[in-house]
C-alpha cells in the first residue's frame, strides 16, 4: 500500500483510501529519512535546538549553568529511550555518554502539532496536547479543535526559513512554543480524529503537491491509553470484545497496539509502562470508562 505504515493496528486507517501507486507517503521516521536525504538532517536534535538559538551542545562540552535536558541527537527508533533532565553537574557526568546532547530545560506545554507544507509554506496545522504519566508515558492526548495563532505562526517562520524546499507532512513536538524535534511525517495514532475526507486530501499532498481540505467544522477528539506493566506477555483480546468498544457511538477507533506473537521485550516501550491499547473517541469520559474495560481483560 502506498501509505507505508509499520504499525499494522494503523492499517485500518488507510486501507480503503485510494492512492497511487507511484505515491508513497511515510507514517514512520525510518522510510522518511530514506526518502528525503536533503530534509533528513531534521532528525538532529542537536540541530534543531541551534536553529532557534536554543543553548545546547554534545555531551563533551559541559553547560554552563543547571538544570539541562540530555537525550540522543539522533534516534530514529526507542521512543525517547536514555532521555532526562539532569540537575547538576555530578549528574551530568555520571550521564555522559557519546552520541547524546544537552539542551537548556524547556517550560510550558508539550504539544505535537501536525502542519501541511507545500514548498515551505504551512497550509493547514492541527495541535494535540498530552497528558503526562510518569515513566515517559501519557494517560490520554486532547486533540484540540482550537486554534493556536501564537504557536502556528512561529512555525510557519521556522518552516519558511528551514524547510523552504519541502512539500508534504510535518509533525513538530514543542515545550512552552519552541520545537525540541520535528519528523517528516504526520501523527499515525489519531488520523481519524482530524475528520472525513482529511485522509484523502494527504493523498492528494503527496500525489499533486497541494493542500485542498474543508476544516470548516472541528471536533475536540481524545485519544485515550491503556497502558500495563511490563515483563508481562500479554494475549490480545477477542475480536468480537474489541469490536463492541469500537461499536460505542462515541468512539471513532481502537488500536490493540503491540503484536502478541512477538516477545514483550522486544517491543519499543516507554520505561513507565508497556502500551496495549488505544482508544480514538470524541468522548473523554466514554473513552476512560471503555479504557477500564480494556484493563480490566488484561488483569489490571
Amino acid at each position: 500500500m502506498p501509505i507505508h505504515e509499520r504499525d499494522p493496528w494503523r492499517l485500518q486507517y488507510f486501507e480503503h483510501v485510494p492512492c497511487p501507486a507511484d505515491v508513497h507517503v511515510p507514517t514512520d521516521d525510518i522510510d522518511a529519512y530514506c526518502w528525503y536525504p536533503r530534509h533528513r538532517w531534521i532528525y538532529n536534535k542537536l540541530r534543531i535546538a541551534e536553529s532557534q538559538g536554543i543553548e545546547c551542545a554534545p555531551h563533551g562540552v559541559e553547560p554552563s549553568r543547571y538544570p539541562v535536558f540530555s537525550k540522543p541527537i539522533v534516534n530514529l527508533k526507542g521512543m525517547g529511550v536514555g532521555s532526562r533532565a539532569l540537575r547538576d553537574r555530578d549528574e551530568y557526568l555520571q550521564c555522559e555518554q557519546p552520541g547524546f546532547l544537552w539542551m537548556s530545560l524547556l517550560e510550558g506545554e508539550h504539544i505535537s502539532s501536525d502542519l501541511a507544507v507545500v514548498e515551505g509554506a504551512v497550509h493547514w496545522s492541527r495541535h494535540t496536547r498530552g497528558l503526562a504519566a510518569p515513566g515517559g508515558t501519557f494517560d490520554y492526548w486532547i486533540v484540540e479543535a482550537g486554534r493556536r495563532p501564537e504557536l502556528e505562526d512561529a512555525f510557519a517562520r521556522w518552516v519558511g526559513a528551514s524547510l523552504p524546499d519541502y512539500t508534504g507532512m510535518l509533525n513538530i513536538e514543542s515545550i512552552g512554543g519552541r520545537i525540541i524535534e520535528a519528523h517528516l511525517r504526520f501523527a499515525d495514532q489519531w488520523p481519524d480524529l482530524y475528520g472525513p475526507g482529511w485522509i484523502d486530501a494527504l493523498v492528494d499532498l503527496y500525489a499533486r503537491h497541494r493542500w485542498e481540505y474543508a476544516d470548516d467544522v472541528r471536533r475536540e477528539g481524545y485519544s485515550v491509553i491503556v497502558f500495563g506493566p511490563h515483563l508481562r506477555q500479554y494475549p490480545h483480546p477477542p475480536a468480537e470484545f474489541v469490536e463492541r468498544i469500537r461499536a460505542h457511538a462515541q468512539v471513532s477507533s481502537v488500536q490493540i497496539t503491540y503484536d502478541a506473537d512477538k516477545p514483550a521485550a522486544g517491543h519499543a516501550m516507554p520505561p513507565g509502562g508497556f502500551r496495549l491499547a488505544i482508544i480514538n473517541t470524541w468522548d473523554l469520559e466514554a473513552g476512560c470508562e471503555l479504557r477500564g474495560q480494556l484493563a480490566r481483560f488484561f488483569g489490571l
